[in-house]
């Protein structure tokens, strides 16, 4: 569905976060005078309308039959697909759309490696893009990263390559791709999907569309469910892009020294190779980029070294929005004692794993927080371990209690494992406000570098 099947249609805009600022400007650019509804707060309201005069803004949360009064719904990635008002307007004959379908729609020419994982994919995603840039490459990076596609519609040159970052709720809506990647899986945002199934499912459409599909040799469901891909290649065997020794290799090959990367920890390591596996894929040549890895900055809230204060080091990790982030971000701290703070949004998510872990290889100290912290520290009580536990409800409780608990030459970690929106906007914010009780200035922490065309 392109823009010019919208005149003269019912539509509707769901959401006015980027995505829904996004799709709303560009209907307003494609379709001027368009009518166009705009479900949203009321504080953003006046904003929809400054964006699209004409556009007639709904303050109440839609219902089934609301939504199936319009043709078309244009709904943002955060909004569940399988609500039961959407599915009984889909069952009445009302279509959704999203921006992130809509720009693949209007640009069937771009040659676009799409980005996928549970976590780590707005690195990868970032340093693909660097990557590809090192070697001349004028190359788009947008998408959930932080720039939502409408917003480099009709660009101008055009790019050589398009890096796109999608989430588990956009994937279904790319379309085709000269590559698409799936870093990892594990169990996420079950309370939008449902059940761990479809989450996986929603991950893996990215094969359907994808020309070449790169997975992590290393996952045996993600291997087993891809097998049938006519042109699927691997990351993370001693066969392909793997680590080993301190060092990036191809096969037996050194190619790089991971004594100058910029990026800490395993983790991280194995997501260099992903992202040198795509632009291998893409038939660019990944050798001669690798030594750029050196320049990469790598981005904000991402195991992200604040500094020392009071001789405790401060790590904010607050992208860490699942029990297994939480224990790489661990991983890449061993040797240290570590008080990490733990808890926030409660998904559903299961931290007997982490539990498990943490018994095996005690951090310093844990302290929960948030939402589903009691139920984290009540799990830790049951299965024991040797580290300091503590519990509070704020941030800035947690803290407290985690900078009491370190020792001079530690480290106090951020890294939730669960999301922000029980206390913050995002994990930004979430970030933002450790680093400010930490005693550094949030407006130092950066921005993701490279967004949009260069």
């Amino acid at each position: 569905m392109r823009f010019a099947d919208l005149a003269g249609r019912r539509v509707a805009v769901w959401g006015f976060g980027r995505e829904g600022h996004a799709a709303l400007a560009a209907l307003q650019l494609r379709l001027p005078g368009q009518p166009v509804t705009l479900f949203c707060s009321a504080a953003e309201g006046p904003y929809g309308q400054a964006v699209h005069p004409a556009a007639h803004v709904v303050t109440e949360a839609p219902t089934a039959g609301t939504l199936s009064s319009y043709d078309v719904v244009i709904k943002s990635p955060g909004i569940p697909a399988y609500r039961p008002e959407i599915l009984e307007a889909q069952h009445n004959g009302t279509r959704f759309t999203s921006g992130t379908a809509l720009w693949f729609a209007e640009s069937p020419a771009a040659r676009v490696i799409a980005v996928t994982g549970t976590k780590g994919k707005s690195t990868v995603s970032a340093l693909v893009a660097h990557l590809l840039r090192s070697l001349g490459r004028r190359v788009a990076l947008a998408g959930n990263i932080g720039l939502p596609l409408l917003e480099l519609l009709d660009a101008e040159p055009s790019p050589d390559w398009w890096v796109v970052e999608l989430s588990s709720f956009q994937t279904r809506e790319a379309g085709p791709l000269e590559v698409g990647l799936v870093s990892n899986i594990y169990e996420e945002h079950l309370d939008w999907h449902g059940t761990r199934e479809r989450y996986v499912e929603d991950k893996l459409a990215l094969a359907a569309v994808a020309r070449t599909l790169v997975v992590n040799a290393r996952l045996d469901e993600v291997v087993a469910r891809t097998a049938a891909h006519a042109d699927r290649r691997t990351f993370g065997d001693a066969r392909d892009w793997h680590v080993a020794g301190g060092t990036i290799l191809r096969g037996g090959e050194h190619v790089f020294d991971l004594a100058a990367s910029p990026l800490p920890g395993a983790h991280n390591a194995l997501n260099a190779c992903a992202a040198l596996a795509v632009v291998e894929a893409m038939g660019e040549d990944a050798r001669a980029a690798a030594p750029a890895i050196a320049t990469f900055r790598p981005l904000p809230h991402r195991l992200q070294a604040l500094g020392t204060r009071g001789g405790i080091d401060y790590i904010d990790d607050s992208i860490s929005t699942t029990p297994q982030a939480t224990l790489e971000a661990l991983a890449s701290l061993g040797g240290r004692a570590v008080s990490v703070l733990v808890g926030g949004h409660d998904r559903g998510l299961d931290w007997h794993a982490f539990a498990d872990a943490v018994r095996a290889r005690p951090p310093h100290a844990i302290v929960t927080m948030g939402a589903n912290g009691a139920r984290i520290a009540a799990l830790l009580r049951e299965t024991g371990g040797g580290y300091a536990l503590a519990s509070a409800t704020t941030l800035a409780d947690a803290f407290a209690l985690a900078r009491a608990a370190t020792p001079p030459g530690g480290v106090v970690l951020l890294s939730p494992g669960a999301p922000s929106f029980d206390q913050f906007k995002d994990y930004t914010e979430r970030g933002c406000a450790f680093a400010r009780l930490a005693g550094f200035d949030p407006a130092a922490i950066g921005r993701i570098e490279g967004l949009g065309i260069a």
